[in-house]
């Protein structure tokens, strides 16, 4: 077989699961050991078990005593079960990315892979490597490596363009350096220490990350925080030591030094990012000189390498001079597209020497850029929607730069609009552009086409966008209502993957054809899928199915947009089997956060097992999510608690006319917008749902908008506009927070409510959440809290993860009497 990544011989495990089998009795020790607790959590003399895992349950009890939550043995019985079927969900891995390289014996492809490790509480990596061969009857075969190679510790790994080289990234958990392995098809080449007095952790997070090889695989360009700087330091006596500097020295101790602006959730503690230029033969790494701290970089890429022309440093970077508001999931920061000359070896003392080019200066935001590949192109996306409305995320645009021949940057560039906002689309048109990023190789032969994954209506869909012309055509099966997703081309060919609510990723490629008009369209088939799923998952999604329903609106007034007048869309998943007394199965509404984001048809290990168990989802697109047009998405703004509660209430009672669901057995499920969609719906709607869950929900923004990481987003989505913004929010802000709040509508909720929080959480801080648990206590509304120590936002570490969703179904079952 031809050389394939799966032969480096990199430190492996192949073991990717466990058994819980061998630790159930600890498990229920751990999770369900009876104790005491008060209200008061940080007078409650917990036990060092209870440090991790702290839950509340009452029955509205007087909240000054104490409340016993042991469980009984039905309970306990019933923990157990659930956990044995969930831990088969969360053991499914996620295809995460993908890289093919051409050889002569055809292709090979490369695709990074990860899974839930409970016992570790991290995310194992591994890497999945095959041989595509294309046979004479134009089939298509992926000859997978025997077995998985484990990267153990590895943060990120990066091929390079010809696949001869890996680069793997190893960030340190402490003081120590980073490390940088170079490896080749037979063994590590080179292995270089990066200490902290050079940079820092290299970013892997998605957002700021760029990892670049350059053209003749000698340099990689990479972003990683920058050095820690002097703090004051102070001898045994206390008093001022002159000439601070990094070294620890024995008898003096450092000060804190200024406090500095982070980027909010998920980067506490984080330093500025940089941009680095590691030498891949030497180890030597230089810093780019000449680029203000008060830009944070990220998403470096190499302008095209010419004899005749000077090498760019291409990157977006983000203003934080004033005031770094949260950054994830925050599209609305303004960015731009930046590019620095390049030249090695040679003294940079003076950075005006080599200066820092602004290329999209006209524009609000730019970010994700890339070169084609003949070098006549920069294409970049943008998300000025976001940025000129004030709305975390909105249909976003596509746009290029000519880049010139010779490397002479004009003072001005010309920015070719390729695919513009999209304000009311047709009814089965393109509906605009949303995208997470771009493929490192987005590009077709003819060096003007891309390919590119984007969000439409309730599916995410591959499309093939012509630089030239603007046109954009449907690269995915138009008639699927699947989610497919673009993960890398080999030639004109694409490497997708697949899924829904129902089914788990599978990979797909789509042959390019043209037809006689000479328009290029693929042809998909399957590919001998690697994700193998245990035998009870496989069961359990075999009985369900799902489909997507279009729900008329309720409120359809003469000042809405016409965008937002038309049916919002929500996926209802169900079992498949006929029910012979014709009674529904329980039923979830799920919830997105945001509230500018999407729940779209693609696969979900928590939402697929609670399926597997016995319950109906409707997975509800309100007005305001991603996907449906610019009008619809603006037309929540200054609105929320009002209008997308409504949509929600529409959504479940069509459900209940056509005969979806039981009135008596439907629960609510949401997190952050979600969540707080949860807690209004139980106000404002106190008799409809029988149970409800919510994951760090926005429970009073008069209270949150003094302590989150994104206080713009509270004005913003409470007045529609960015006008109203201020560091110290008046009276009439305050009563306007309260007013769209759910804690406006405590005094009637009355519905049995699960709480799931972080404690790191800086975006919804968990204060609210504990606000509105203490709220409904008050009134004797039984109350259950989960609360995670060391978790934020998201709630995806895999044991909070599972816990999670482990307390949601046994929450659920209890009011719905499964």
């Amino acid at each position: 077989m031809a050389r394939i990544f799966s032969h480096y011989p990199i430190t492996c495990s192949t073991n990717l699961g466990f058994d819980l089998s061998s630790s159930h009795r600890h498990l229920r020790r751990i999770l369900f050991r009876p104790t005491f607790i008060t209200l008061s959590l940080t007078q409650s003399p917990c036990k060092p078990w209870i440090r991790r895992f702290v839950a509340m349950d009452s029955c509205g009890t007087d909240s000054a005593k104490e409340v016993h939550v042991g469980l009984d043995s039905t309970t306990e019985e019933e923990y157990a079960t659930q956990s044995k079927l969930l831990k088969e969900f969360i053991n499914i891995p996620s295809i995460d990315k993908a890289w093919i390289f051409n050889s002569g014996s055809g292709s090979q492809a490369m695709f990074a892979m990860s899974q839930a490790n409970l016992l570790a509480n991290k995310r194992k990596k591994f890497m999945l490597s095959g041989h595509i061969s294309k046979e004479s009857n134009q089939s298509v075969n992926f000859h997978w490596a025997p077995f998985p190679v484990e990267m153990t510790g590895a943060s990120a790994f990066v091929p390079s363009p010809s696949g001869l080289k890996l680069l793997v990234i190893r960030n340190p958990e402490n003081e120590s350096p980073t490390k940088f392995e170079i490896w080749n098809s037979s063994h590590l080449e080179k292995e270089f220490h990066i200490p902290q007095k050079v940079h820092g952790s290299v970013y892997v997070d998605g957002w700021f990350e760029g990892i670049s090889w350059n053209s003749d695989e000698t340099r990689v360009a990479y972003i990683a925080e920058e050095p820690s700087r002097p703090k004051p330091t102070f001898d045994h006596l206390g008093y001022y030591k002159k000439g601070n500097s990094l070294d620890k020295d024995i008898g003096s101790w450092k000060g804190e030094g200024d406090w500095e602006e982070e980027w909010g959730e998920a980067y506490a503690g984080k330093r500025q990012p940089a941009l680095f230029v590691i030498d891949v033969d030497s180890g030597k790494v230089e810093p780019i000189k000449g680029i203000p701290r008060s830009i944070s970089v990220g998403q470096v890429v190499w302008s095209p390498n010419s004899n005749e022309s000077a090498q760019y440093l291409v990157f977006a970077g983000w203003l934080g001079d004033k005031r770094k508001f949260g950054i994830k999931y925050c599209y609305n920061r303004p960015c731009a597209i930046y590019a620095i000359k390049f030249i090695s070896d040679e003294p940079k003392d003076d950075a005006n020497e080599f200066p820092i080019h602004n290329l999209t200066k006209s524009i609000s935001s730019g970010f994700c850029p890339r070169f084609s590949k003949d070098g006549k192109f920069l294409v970049f996306v943008s998300a000025k929607s976001a940025v000129d409305s004030g709305a975390h995320w909105a249909t976003e645009s596509l746009h290029r730069i000519d880049w010139p021949s010779d490397g002479k940057l004009p003072e001005s560039t010309n920015i070719v609009d390729v695919i513009q906002v999209v304000n009311c689309p047709d009814d089965g048109c393109f509906p605009g552009l949303y995208v997470t990023g771009l493929l490192c190789d987005p590009w077709l032969s003819d060096g003007h086409s891309l390919i590119l994954s984007t969000y439409w209506r309730s599916c995410r869909v591959i499309l093939s966008v012509n630089l030239l012309s603007g046109e954009v055509s449907r690269a995915s099966p138009s008639d699927s209502d699947y989610s497919w997703t673009a993960f890398a081309l080999d030639g004109d060919n694409i490497v997708a993957v697949s899924s829904s609510p129902v089914s788990v990723p599978e990979i797909k490629y789509g042959k390019k054809v043209l037809d006689s008009a000479g328009k290029p369209s693929w042809k998909w088939s399957n590919i001998q899928n690697p994700i193998r799923c245990s035998e009870k998952v496989m069961s359990g999604l075999s009985s369900l199915q799902f489909k997507i329903l279009k729900v008329p609106i309720s409120d359809v007034s003469e000042g809405l947009a016409e965008g937002a007048k038309k049916p919002i869309e929500v996926i209802y998943v169900s079992s498949s089997k006929f029910k012979e007394n014709g009674k529904c199965d329980p039923l979830i509404a799920v919830l997105h956060g945001g509230p500018h984001s999407i729940s779209p048809c693609s696969f979900s290990r928590n939402m697929a097992y609670l399926s597997s168990i016995g319950y109906s989802q409707l997975i509800v697109n309100y007005r305001g999510s991603l996907g449906y047009g610019e009008d619809a998405l603006q037309s929540l703004p200054g609105k929320v608690g009002s209008q997308d509660v409504k949509d929600v209430l529409a959504a479940v009672d069509y459900a209940i006319e056509m005969g979806l669901a039981d009135p008596s057995k439907i629960t609510v499920l949401g997190g952050s917008h979600g969540g707080f969609l949860t807690t209004h719906l139980i106000g404002q709607a106190p008799n409809k749902f029988v149970a409800a869950a919510a994951r760090n929900p926005v429970c009073n923004i008069a209270s949150m908008v003094g302590i989150t990481d994104i206080p713009d987003w509270c004005f913003f989505e409470a007045y529609g506009d960015q006008n109203h913004y201020t560091e110290a929010p008046s009276s009439e802000d305050l009563s306007r927070f309260h007013q769209i709040s759910p804690i406006a509508h405590i005094s009637k909720a009355k519905t049995p409510t699960l709480f799931l929080l972080g404690s790191q959480d800086l975006r919804v801080p968990i204060s609210n959440g504990f606000q509105y648990v203490r709220a409904l206590k008050e009134k004797g509304v039984e109350v259950k809290v989960l609360a995670f120590p060391n978790d934020n936002h998201p709630l995806d570490r895999p044991q909070t993860d599972y816990e999670s969703f482990l307390n949601i179904a046994v929450w659920f079952n209890k009011y719905c009497k499964l």
